[in-house]
């Protein structure tokens, strides 16, 4: 069983996936968007393919007081998008996948800072961050998913 951690952004949607034992989140890479991430759902669908991924969490970016804004509405239209892909995709034969994975949504507040804080803690500058803050906000996404199950 593997589950897939997705930190939607405007320029790189950020992976990360668990070990088999749903213990660990480690990250996977990012998927450049270029200011669409639906442009991600394609590339999103061949990672659960072939990681044969069992469970999927997208974080939901609500606002500090907890409500719904507009990213969080469009994280929903994304998370609903990408379970309509793949149905349709099983539909036509065009996917090996026999089932649409369990697919998530996960308060993400403060992930960003968290993942900041995790890049310093490794010792890589704050000019490195860039590259590689999303995906690490997804393995804090689905390390908080991973913890939350136990």
């Amino acid at each position: 069983m593997t589950w897939l951690g997705i930190d939607l952004g405007d320029a790189r949607v950020g992976l990360a996936l668990s070990d088999p034992e749903l213990t660990f989140a480690h990250p996977i890479g990012n998927i450049q968007v270029h200011g669409d991430s639906f442009r991600a759902i394609e590339d999103v669908i061949y990672t659960i393919e072939d990681e044969d991924v069992d469970h999927v969490i997208v974080g939901l970016p609500l606002l500090l007081s907890g409500e719904e804004g507009k990213s969080a509405k469009k994280a929903r239209r994304w998370a609903n998008n990408l379970a309509k892909r793949i149905g349709a995709y099983m539909e036509t034969g065009e996917t090996a996948l026999e089932r649409v994975p369990e697919i998530e949504l996960m308060d993400e507040r403060l992930t960003t800072v968290s993942a900041h804080r995790q890049l310093r803690q490794a010792n890589i500058a704050e000019r490195g961050h860039r590259p590689v803050v999303d995906q690490q906000s997804a393995v804090v996404i689905l390390q908080a998913a991973l913890d939350k199950r136990k």
